[in-house]
């Protein structure tokens, strides 16, 4: 800093440059960084609402093996699944009926915060077994069931598995199915199926090679009809074969 002073007047101070454009600076940078913390909390905030989810509908292709499986990110379970590319397994979640991914709009349904559950659970991954679990009935879970079977849901027939099958806390659900394999779910019982969000599971056999299960709640199994004829829609809908 340099001082002057005037014949009738006190001591002013002239401040030099270089100190201003360094305070300039300062405070220049101070702005800057108050933006980037604003627009950071703002991007953090919504990313801790989100809890993970995502209400991006952008398509992401998806191949495994012989299929590509086009889907939108707000049905892709995980975030780091949320592209394009191979995969040995892809994990979804639908809205049932609605078959839908997230938005605002389902977020309750998404949180299971309402007094019913909605969310269906869905993995594609390459074949393994030769059956889906209607085609492994005859050959194998009917050896592990305990007859006679008590009246389910929908039709269905609830059946006890057999101390040796290693299925503990479980019951296979059985529907009729004229001109088919029956319909087969496998179920957690007790205290186990009330703690899950969705304690039945089924697979089915779709695209090329491709096994798709699905678990759902024990409340759709009334339902069992219209839920598997809507995931088997909704699995044709989003696969593309290379046959």
């Amino acid at each position: 800093m340099k001082q002057t002073a005037t014949a009738n007047g006190p001591q002013l101070t002239v401040v030099d440059s270089k100190l201003m454009k360094r305070v300039f600076y300062v405070f220049a940078g101070l702005a800057m960084l108050s933006v980037a913390i604003s627009l950071g909390g703002k991007w953090l905030g919504r990313s801790i609402a989100m809890a993970g989810y995502t209400d991006d509908t952008t398509i992401h292709e998806v191949v495994i093996g012989n299929n590509v499986i086009a889907v939108p990110a707000n049905v892709i379970r995980f975030d780091q699944a949320r592209r394009d590319g191979i995969a040995s397994r892809l994990d979804l979640y639908l809205r049932y009926p609605e078959m839908d991914g997230y938005s605002e709009a389902a977020r309750n349904d998404f949180n299971h915060t309402g007094s019913s559950k909605r969310i269906i659970f869905l993995s594609f991954e390459g074949q393994v077994m030769s059956r889906d679990m209607s085609g492994r009935f005859a050959p194998i879970y009917s050896a592990l069931i305990v007859q006679p079977g008590t009246p389910g849901p929908g039709g269905t027939t609830l059946y006890g598995f057999s101390e040796k099958s290693g299925y503990f806390n479980e019951v296979l659900a059985v529907a009729n199915r004229r001109g088919k394999d029956p319909f087969v779910a496998r179920c957690l019982s007790g205290p186990s199926a009330a703690q899950s969000l969705a304690p039945c599971e089924r697979d089915i056999l779709v695209g090329d090679n491709l096994s798709l299960t699905y678990r759902f709640p024990m409340e759709f199994l009334g339902d069992w009809q219209a839920l598997d004829a809507a995931i088997a829609a909704e699995a044709a809908r989003m696969l593309k074969t290379g046959r």
